[in-house]
């Protein structure tokens, strides 16, 4: 079991200069993409083959500002555009393509297709809708909530780089929006989401530049504004390039559950008994606890991570120390065989990480510096 202390602003230092090989300089390419000229960085290193090389300069999004108000959390934000980047692995392999925030929807864009269609809005992929927008709120459901956009580039023989994909993500609500409320059926949720996605990949068609480019898209069933776990991509399809029609829906199977969890079914029984048995170890090394909380991930019907917050009210150094060892233990004991991470934060902030992956005894464990 491997301790490392370290300050953060060590830390930060050791982050940075890890980014790039210490004697081999970034790769510099022209990206003909912009109306002029740029030239562009492409880091060398890949953390792993789950994560996407980024150019440098770092372009946000053309609409970047939406997700945070049109989504329901935090935790939806996250897996919202996390999830469709796991889903775009399938067509755009991280080790032949580079990831860019969408740069085609600007906001004045998607903010019209999400719209309720209306005289002012004929564009709006949401329901019709007259009269006054306070009786559309209290009368006329809202189903797509948001739109995402992801590009991915590949380097080409002239050495550009050149945009060979698009990614959209149709983020859906799973609540009636309208007065009473009420769960949407998740029929529902699919119709709406499948009739939104033929419509979009249509408009972008028509956007200079995305005629030719493969376009995927996946359904995002978003969760609601209470619930302290993420919603989930249920479906997923592709239109080839040059055609404005997609070929057929996949299902998705992922979804989060949150541990302790009530509900009675087999498949996450065995994860429950093992979390519980794990939080009533960490009950006995200190009584002043909020609350552990556990959000695991589970991929076609197997969990295949789990996620721990541990809230602590000491902050004395030591505590710190002996608490984090005690924690490194109990999570190979109880976790032999999933991925695990474990974030033990305070008031203050983060105050130690633990990283274990499937049968590893000796998980990364990082404690900041006070």
């Amino acid at each position: 079991m491997k301790i490392k202390l370290i300050t953060a602003a060590a830390l930060s230092a050791v982050l940075l200069s890890g980014c790039l090989p210490a004697k081999k300089e970034p790769d510099v390419v022209n990206n003909p993409e912009q109306e002029t000229e740029q030239r562009v960085i492409i880091p060398n290193m890949q953390l792993s083959d789950e994560y996407y090389r980024t150019l440098l300069p770092y372009k946000k999004s053309a609409s970047r500002g939406l997700v945070v108000n049109n989504l329901n959390s935090k935790y939806n934000v996250i897996e919202a555009e996390s999830g469709l980047m796991r889903l775009s692995h399938r067509k755009y392999p991280t080790e032949d393509f580079f990831f860019q925030e969408g740069q085609y929807l600007d906001e004045k864009t998607v903010r019209s297709w999400l719209a309720h269609k209306s005289e002012d809005y004929p564009e709006g992929l949401n329901p019709q809708a007259s009269g006054s927008a306070e009786e559309t709120r209290r009368k006329v459901p809202v189903y797509v909530a948001h739109i995402i956009e992801q590009n991915y580039l590949k380097r080409t023989s002239e050495d550009k780089i050149r945009l060979e994909g698009i990614s959209i993500g149709i983020a859906l609500n799973s609540v009636n929006t309208t007065e009473g409320g009420g769960a949407i059926p998740q029929k529902k949720i699919e119709e709406e989401g499948k009739k939104a996605a033929a419509e979009v990949v249509k408009r972008m068609r028509k956007i200079e530049g995305l005629a030719q480019v493969p376009i995927v898209v996946g359904l995002y069933r978003q969760s609601s504004k209470n619930d302290i776990s993420p919603g989930s991509y249920f479906a997923v399809s592709t239109a080839e390039k040059g055609k404005d029609v997609l070929s057929g829906w996949d299902a998705i199977d992922e979804e989060y559950v949150i541990f302790p969890t009530s509900t009675n079914a087999d498949k996450y029984r065995d994860m429950d008994t093992k979390f519980r048995n794990f939080k009533q170890d960490v009950d006995k090394y200190f009584s002043s606890f909020v609350n552990v909380i556990g959000t695991g991930f589970y991929q076609n019907g197997t969990i295949a991570s789990l996620k721990i917050d541990v809230p602590i009210e000491f902050y004395g150094e030591a505590e710190v120390i002996g608490f984090t060892q005690h924690l490194s233990g109990l999570v190979v004991d109880h976790f032999p065989a999933t991925k695990v991470e474990v974030s033990v934060t305070s008031v203050n902030g983060p105050v130690s990480v633990i990283v274990k992956e499937p049968g590893s005894d000796e998980p990364y464990t990082h404690i900041y510096g006070n």
